[in-house]
């Protein structure tokens, strides 16, 4: 499959005047970037499902999610594209409230999108409060090009990491390479380390 890659790949000049992992550049918009065509997932239609390595299943729909606490972090995004966000509010639910009641052995996690997008990362990365199942930008619901109606957010990672259209986890007992990490990123994708691509 050839990515459908929108203008936002292009870079720009950094900006020396902020702190920004190596390569970055400082962005006030929100870039919109993706590997092909917008899903479009009404609410009501949308469930978040997490397998863990025996086949067991646990599924939450919209209402379920809206029914756990909810948290606001404020956190810096970084592409891979080199583009840097900072300081951007979001909305939902951690991922050790999701995983609280869920039984398993895994190390491992491929995360699954709506329209067929999968990451991988280490499960470690997503607890801890360092990852996020959110549903609302700036105080508005999450529009579809940024992800809506929920997205993966794991912002100490690139942002590749951090999949719109989300759908699930499937909790894992070895690692397994995603969309990106086939095509030649790199497994973990760390910015500061300027982890972009398999070697680095």
């Amino acid at each position: 499959m050839t990515p459908i890659r929108t203008p936002g790949f292009l870079g720009r000049p950094r900006d020396p005047d902020v702190h920004l992992p190596p390569g970055q550049y400082l962005v006030h918009d929100f870039p919109v970037l993706s590997a092909g065509p917008t899903p479009r997932v009404d609410a009501e239609d949308w469930a978040f499902t997490v397998t863990t390595e025996t086949g067991s299943r646990h599924t939450w729909s919209w209402a379920d999610l809206m029914a756990l606490p909810q948290e606001t972090p404020t956190v810096d995004l970084h592409c891979v594209t080199k583009w840097s966000k900072l300081q951007t509010t979001w909305r939902g639910v951690a991922l050790d409230t999701i995983l609280a009641r869920v039984d398993s052995a895994a190390d491992f996690v491929l995360v699954r999108s709506h329209g067929g997008y999968t990451t991988n990362l280490p499960l470690e990365d997503l607890l801890d409060g360092q990852a996020w199942v959110v549903h609302e930008y700036e105080g508005e619901p999450l529009a579809a090009a940024h992800g809506g109606p929920a997205r993966l957010l794991v912002p100490h990672l690139y942002l590749w990491k951090s999949a719109k259209w989300v759908s699930g986890l499937d909790l894992l007992t070895h690692d397994e390479p995603g969309f990106w990490e086939q095509l030649g990123y790199h497994e973990y994708g760390d910015p500061w380390r300027e982890q972009r691509y398999a070697g680095d």
